[in-house]
């Protein structure tokens, strides 16, 4: 009998499983259930970047295209970080094309961090950024974030995280579970601190279109002194509801989206050719669709806040991303408890807090790219198991 634990990469080993699936396992082996747990848009990607796809496949444009991606669609790419955010990018030499924004994260990531760097992680956040840091050798250094503070990233909390052996930080916002935002006062106030440091930032921007604020998003690659020391992750799959395309990019300085570049090239090849001619039409044709989907994902967002408000459930205003991070801590379940018992009671699946942290002890995330319909019942059956829940308290 082979001993595989022998051959397997320890690091890996070490690297719990997403806490995000469990539930969906769960719920696929039930009937009549509602899910808030997967951050999948329920639009269809729009007809006429879906028409551009198919246009191509019909060519017999079907071969590999370029290791960094199509230099029409990096040009694009470029013109559109110029456009929207004022940032000036050579799709030459300064973007590539990946599959999918979680492809970007990981070849950042394993471009810059050796065995002992310590790269800080702000949580509560999205569940790959601490694994891939680790399994690289490097050690993921957590900066808690609270709902006091708007999830937002403090000064003080930046500072104090530092060391000598700090070489990259992880700011992921529009932020993902908890929908909060930095905005440009917010980043400012942590740039210097960053610049004093000589680190490096992987900025996840893939819901930087889903800022629900007049300011809108603001990239911390446009401050002074930054775009030299940031590495923006970004892609197709929330902004144009292209999730199954799998198609994000990255935007960086030269040397470092050369060494991603080379990594892409041995790892993946290239990102996949249709996908890529139909995202360029989706640059260049689609801010309405943008418009559009932003507008249904806030009317979502406020009624959803509303809703567990008025079922007794504090919940934190989200200003991004399509996600709400109610509190149940007035319940006395923890978060894992919470999340069984009300899909096995009432048949709604949400995701515990403690799937981006430890932090997110108390909280359970949910998402609002449902269909109206189904939230207000998923609201309406979760009301019903708070309500439950404080009477069994009662007894």
């Amino acid at each position: 009998m082979i001993d595989y634990d022998r051959f397997l990469n320890d690091n890996l080993v070490q690297v719990k499983p997403s806490g995000i699936r469990k539930f969906f396992a769960i719920a696929e082996e039930m009937d009549n259930v509602i899910s808030l747990g997967v951050g999948e848009p329920d639009f269809k990607t729009p007809w006429h970047i879906r028409q551009k796809g198919i246009e191509y496949l019909e060519r017999g444009v079907t071969r590999y295209t370029a290791n960094a991606g199509l230099i029409e669609l990096r040009n694009e790419i470029a013109e559109y970080y110029k456009r929207r955010f004022g940032l000036e990018y050579s799709g030459k030499d300064e973007v590539l094309v990946t599959v999918g924004g979680s492809e970007g994260i990981d070849m950042a990531i394993r471009s810059v961090v050796q065995p002992g760097d310590e790269v800080l992680v702000v949580e509560p956040s999205f569940v790959c950024y601490k694994p891939i840091v680790e399994v690289s050798g490097g050690i993921a250094k957590t900066i808690v974030t609270v709902e006091e503070n708007e999830f937002r990233l403090m000064p003080d909390e930046l500072e104090a995280a530092i060391t000598d052996k700090t070489k990259m930080l992880i700011l992921p916002y529009p932020n993902n579970p908890t929908g909060g935002i930095m905005s440009r006062d917010d980043l400012l106030a942590i740039k210097d601190i960053i610049i004093k440091h000589d680190i490096l930032v992987l900025s996840d921007e893939i819901y930087s279109e889903l800022t629900y604020t007049e300011e809108g998003h603001t990239s911390i690659a446009s401050l002074e002194g930054m775009q030299e020391r940031t590495i923006i992750i970004n892609g197709f799959s929330k902004t144009y509801s292209m999730t199954g395309w799998r198609l994000g990019y990255a935007l960086g300085p030269a040397p470092i989206i050369k060494q991603m570049t080379k990594l892409h090239q041995f790892a993946i090849m290239s990102a996949p050719t249709n996908s890529q001619y139909a995202a360029i039409d989706a640059l260049r044709n689609g801010d309405y669709d943008i418009q559009k989907m932003r507008k249904e994902y806030d009317m979502r967002r406020r009624f959803i806040v509303q809703g567990f408000r008025d079922i007794g459930l504090d919940c934190f205003e989200p200003r991004g991303a399509f996600y709400a991070f109610p509190c149940i801590k007035s319940t006395g379940l923890s978060s894992d408890e919470f999340a069984e018992r009300l899909i096995k009671a009432k048949r709604v699946a949400v995701v515990p807090g403690t799937a981006f942290g430890d932090c997110g002890e108390g909280f359970i995330r949910v998402s609002y790219c449902y269909s109206i319909d189904n939230i207000k019942e998923a609201i309406r059956r979760i009301g019903e198991f708070v309500k439950e829940l404080k009477d069994e308290n009662k007894d």
